[in-house]
């Protein structure tokens, strides 16, 4: 029986009249890529934030490695890294700047940060563009460097949310690539409103829509159980 990393329990979020996640209870393996697949809206994004407590819940509570997780507590900074769906940069800074003063945020050394960066950088295919200021990149490249950025602290636990939106062929697949290769080492959470992404990276799949989750299961148990070739209408 794989160990249980991360445990969610009964999470609901309100945000005035409009529920934006409701009773969501799930857990996530170690060493696996779980997908959460839904529409624009259905609260993927507000799970993930409470998942890695960014956002204190309206009521549940979130276990990591059995310690619940409170909001802001430095334990789960340390241990999760989150690229989060909007590009969040300091346009002025290089893109090897922005690394390791990332890096040293999370109380890594100066040198090390260094060394983590630059090896982050060359995995990611942005050793070339490391001096440039992170302004000057195009959104594809900027997208790679939050998932760099993301890292540099080497997390435990990785959380992307869309993490192919707005990237160029070429960068989907060096960033799937990529994705697949950390999970060797890391729990790897991901959000998509796409099934084919969720069916090429994902162990298994949650779906939620309106707030609810309906079920969780393989990719290919699910596509199994709606049928080969029928359409998704998650958008």
């Amino acid at each position: 029986m794989p160990s249980t990393v991360l445990q969610a329990r009964n999470l609901t979020k309100r945000y005035g009249a409009l529920t934006a996640v409701q009773g969501l209870s799930l857990e996530v393996y170690e060493g696996e890529v779980f997908g959460l697949l839904g529409p624009n809206g259905a609260g993927k994004t507000t799970s993930i934030n409470m998942l890695c407590g960014l956002l204190k819940p309206d009521s549940g509570q979130v276990r990591i490695q059995n310690k619940i997780v409170t909001n802001g507590d430095a334990n789960v900074r340390a241990r999760v890294g989150v690229c989060p769906q909007e590009i969040i940069l300091w346009k002025t800074l290089t893109c090897l700047e922005q690394m390791q003063f990332i890096g040293e945020m999370y109380g890594i050394g100066a040198r090390s940060a260094r060394q983590r960066s630059e090896k982050l950088l060359t995995e990611l295919d942005l050793s070339e563009k490391k001096d440039e200021q992170a302004r000057t990149l195009s959104g594809g490249m900027q997208r790679r460097l939050n998932l760099a950025m993301a890292l540099v602290h080497d997390p435990e636990i990785l959380v992307l949310d869309e993490p192919e939106a707005g990237l160029d062929p070429q960068s989907r697949v060096l960033v799937r690539e990529y994705i697949k290769s950390l999970a060797r080492n890391k729990t790897i959470i991901l959000t998509t409103h796409n099934m084919d992404e969720a069916d090429r990276l994902a162990d298994r799949v949650a779906i939620i829509d309106h707030g609810l989750l309906l079920t969780v299961d393989t990719p290919e148990a699910l596509k199994h159980t709606v049928g080969e070739g029928m359409c998704w209408k998650l958008s």
